[in-house]
């Protein structure tokens, strides 16, 4: 068996696509995983899976969410390395920027470099953002809230769909992962 997280889009946002965590949860133990638990509302899920492939799990969790709740949901699966490496390549961390104004957008393949250099022409400051394969590390002084580098800038830009957590979310489900 080997770990992974699941990172659901937009699920329980303004009282859309609505998920209790136990029924999530419970849909992840009829699809055959183990050890799953959840982390917050937004759709956290950590599991462990005989599957080795992320591209067969986000098509079989995301084929499970829609027979059972009727609506799609884009799914992200990323293993316990990819948050490690996360953490330790936060540019924002080597700059001491307030670990409250950090987030990620997990993108859920790797832009083209076509669009990752139009993004670069575009500036935002005071928020700042890094892309990094599937990541963009962001900082977003005044909170993200009213972010305008937030889930569906990255998406328009660099013509991915991703999902974006916070900093406290991403060491969370790295402990969690640990847990297991």
């Amino acid at each position: 068996m080997k770990k992974f997280i699941a990172l659901l889009r937009g699920i329980n946002v303004s009282g859309q696509k609505k998920i209790k965590m136990s029924e999530l949860k419970s849909l992840f133990e009829e699809m055959g995983f183990q050890d799953v638990e959840t982390y917050i509302q937004s759709g956290n899920v950590v599991f462990s899976s005989k599957k080795k492939s992320c591209e067969k799990l986000e098509a079989k969790i995301s084929s499970g969410i829609k027979s059972r709740f009727n609506f799609d949901v884009h799914i992200i699966v990323i293993n316990p390395g990819d948050i490690e490496y996360i953490l330790k390549n936060n540019p924002f961390l080597k700059k001491k920027k307030d670990i409250e104004k950090l987030y990620v957008t997990f993108l859920s393949k790797i832009p083209s470099d076509e669009y990752i250099v139009k993004l670069y022409l575009i500036d935002y400051l005071p928020e700042e953002y890094v892309i990094d394969g599937r990541y963009s590390y962001i900082f977003v002084p005044n909170g993200y809230g009213r972010a305008k580098l937030n889930n569906n800038f990255f998406e328009n830009k660099l013509k991915v769909f991703g999902t974006t957590r916070n900093w406290k979310t991403v060491i969370a489900l790295s402990e969690l992962a640990k847990l297991q």
